[in-house]
């Protein structure tokens, strides 16, 4: 090996330890495939092509809002699916059923389970909005908005939600 070659070795070896070297994190093959799945699942349980459309899960200090809209706005059939599915959502969260979320993540989300427990105390509003539509969820007990926010919280992860500064809501 030559010196110039054996101090390249040398720097790229010690940029990572200094905290110097700048890498692009890379997702394992089993994410990716999760994800996919999510996506998959996603579009049987919503209707909507996961890949046309968008979501956003936001908290507020008295709950939060999902928000789901077609990223087309020409495509009024999906607009349509997206507000039935979820008026339909709404509905079913404040009887506790949480049936489409545990089917679209195959597993039970952090929060739905207290969230049920509290569904007296939680309020859900669906609403159109452009592109499609929003549920708002609600409560004035701190539980239950802290079960909000463990719901929305993994909901954004699991979707790999864009954060709401990177989309045009009302």
């Amino acid at each position: 090996m030559t010196f110039p070659s054996l101090r390249i070795t040398t720097l790229t070896l010690l940029l990572p330890a200094l905290g110097l070297a700048q890498s692009a994190p890379h997702a394992s093959p089993a994410a990716d495939s999760s994800f996919a799945a999510v996506k998959a699942r996603g579009g049987v349980v919503m209707g909507v092509d996961q890949e046309a459309s968008e979501h956003i899960f936001e908290d507020r200090t008295d709950g939060g809002r999902i928000v789901l809209r077609m990223k087309n706005a020409a495509d009024t059939s999906g607009v349509m699916v997206i507000r039935r599915h979820l008026r339909a959502t709404a509905d079913s969260f404040s009887l506790g059923v949480f049936r489409g979320p545990l089917e679209v993540h195959n597993m039970e989300v952090p929060g739905s389970a207290e969230m049920a427990r509290r569904r007296e105390t939680i309020r859900y509003e669906a609403h159109d909005i452009a592109e499609g539509g929003e549920v708002v969820i609600s409560s004035t007990d701190s539980v239950a908005v802290a079960a909000i926010h463990a719901f929305l919280a993994f909901q954004r992860m699991d979707h790999h939600a864009a954060g709401h500064d990177s989309m045009h809501l009302p």
